[in-house]
């Protein structure tokens, strides 16, 4: 553990709260362009996150595109509830897009942890979120001056959970991967990604939920992280 002198993190669902920065947004969407009778809101915020999770998952394992994720979230999301409109599945895509990544709030204990952690280690980013809005979320939570290293998926020229971005990164810091920890909530992108190189990681689980994975550490708060860095 003492050999550590990189933390490497994830950024969405691990420090930056998509859920809740998202539900913001969408809640603003619903008022202004829906109604209670046509589209339920709770229902409207569940069904967008089961397939915004399950379109990231296509995006991460190659299926789809970028493009492909933005033009059929919304469309998808209307559609569970027979409603068709591409015009305005399109202004939602817009909109979402423009407006979630300047939320700023963060999963708990987010910037406490950093505050302790930028004072032993050097802090990086490793994220397949797209690169021209993960700086902006950065900046809007006041956390972008932690890091040294942002890397996304776009720049290395690969996903997580591909070995290529993490070796990357890990050309980028100069640094052999026994100094390094990954810290993240995905079990595909991150842990999985992690452990195929073998780089130590930590699964970030707040929901406690069952798997079968092998990380070096499991939290379910990241004030937790104290406990061995």
């Amino acid at each position: 553990m003492s050999s550590y002198q990189h933390i490497i993190f994830d950024l969405d669902h691990t420090l930056w709260d998509f859920e809740r920065n998202s539900n913001e947004t969408l809640l603003e969407l619903h008022k202004n362009y829906l109604n209670e009778q046509l589209i339920p809101q709770n229902k409207f915020l569940e069904v967008f996150h089961e397939v915004n999770a399950y379109l990231w998952h296509l995006h991460d394992t190659e299926q789809i595109s970028a493009q492909e994720l933005r033009e059929k979230r919304f469309t998808m999301v209307f559609g569970e509830f027979n409603f068709h409109n591409p015009d305005l599945s399109l202004t939602f895509s817009q909109i979402y897009l423009e407006k979630t990544p300047r939320k700023p709030h963060l999963l708990p204990k987010a910037k406490e942890i950093l505050d302790y952690l930028c004072q032993k280690y050097k802090l990086h980013i490793i994220t397949n979120g797209f690169p021209e809005i993960q700086r902006i979320k950065m900046e809007s939570a006041g956390i972008l001056q932690y890091f040294q290293e942002i890397v996304t998926s776009a720049e290395a020229g690969c996903k997580k959970p591909q070995k290529g971005i993490f070796e990357y990164l890990l050309q980028k810091l100069q640094s052999p991967k026994e100094h390094c920890l990954m810290i993240g909530d995905n079990l595909l992108t991150d842990i999985e990604g992690s452990l195929q190189i073998g780089l130590d990681c930590v699964f970030y689980n707040p929901k406690k939920i069952k798997h079968d994975k092998k990380p070096s550490y499991e939290i379910s708060c990241l004030s937790e992280l104290k406990e061995f860095l």
